[in-house]
């Protein structure tokens, strides 16, 4: 829940700066805290996590200081670049697991939850592998669209507040069709399949 109230909360900042009358640096700062928020994250996770980050807040605050009055005048495209590499990088894990030779990411995670799949629940998760990564494809083609032709606030409102429930019916629509397709697979709840995804993620190696 504290992780849902800090997307919340920053996805109303993300709006008010790109629609309302916010103070000039606001946009900048919300805008740069994920992208420098991640760098740190990555450096922390090197061989030496203390000098690092310290270099990235470095090279981040020369990089700031030289660019800063250009953010202000412009930060949405920062918010359209985060956004849509978030989304090409799912669309690109999904998409790549699909090719010969490598295991649909849908039937890797089932198989984590269920043990060896069946012959049809193995096409159907390869099936599904292959939606999850049309949706996130879409998505990038539409936030990218709307970002050119729309007002910025229609697109704003598409990327902070549409985006998630596209994907909260997506997962409904596919457990709804698992239950009619599949209806002997035993059925895994959210945190289940959390501490699964976690466990697919976990532990990459120092740089």
């Amino acid at each position: 829940m504290a992780l849902a109230a800090l997307f919340l909360i920053y996805a109303l900042l993300e709006h008010y700066t790109n629609v309302g009358a916010a103070p000039a640096a606001l946009g900048p700062a919300v805008a740069v805290t994920p992208v420098l928020g991640a760098a740190l994250l990555l450096a922390h996770r090197t061989r030496r996590p203390w000098l690092a980050p310290l270099l990235v807040t470095l090279a981040a605050a020369a990089l700031l200081v030289a660019l800063w009055h250009r953010l202000e005048r412009d930060f949405s495209w920062i918010y359209l670049l985060q956004q849509c590499g978030t989304y090409l990088l799912l669309a690109a894990a999904f998409g790549r697991s699909l090719l010969p030779g490598r295991v649909p990411l849908c039937s890797r995670w089932a198989t984590m939850i269920h043990g060896e799949l069946s012959e049809q629940a193995r096409r159907y998760t390869r099936a599904v592998t292959a939606a999850w990564t049309i949706f996130f494809g879409t998505i990038v083609l539409l936030s990218a669209t709307l970002y050119t032709a729309a007002p910025r606030g229609d697109w704003s409102l598409f990327a902070n507040f549409l985006i998630l429930p596209l994907a909260a019916l997506m997962f409904a629509a596919e457990y709804a069709l698992r239950r009619r397709r599949l209806p002997s697979m035993p059925r895994a709840g959210l945190a289940q399949m959390a501490r699964v995804y976690l466990a697919d993620t976990r532990g990459p190696r120092r740089l």
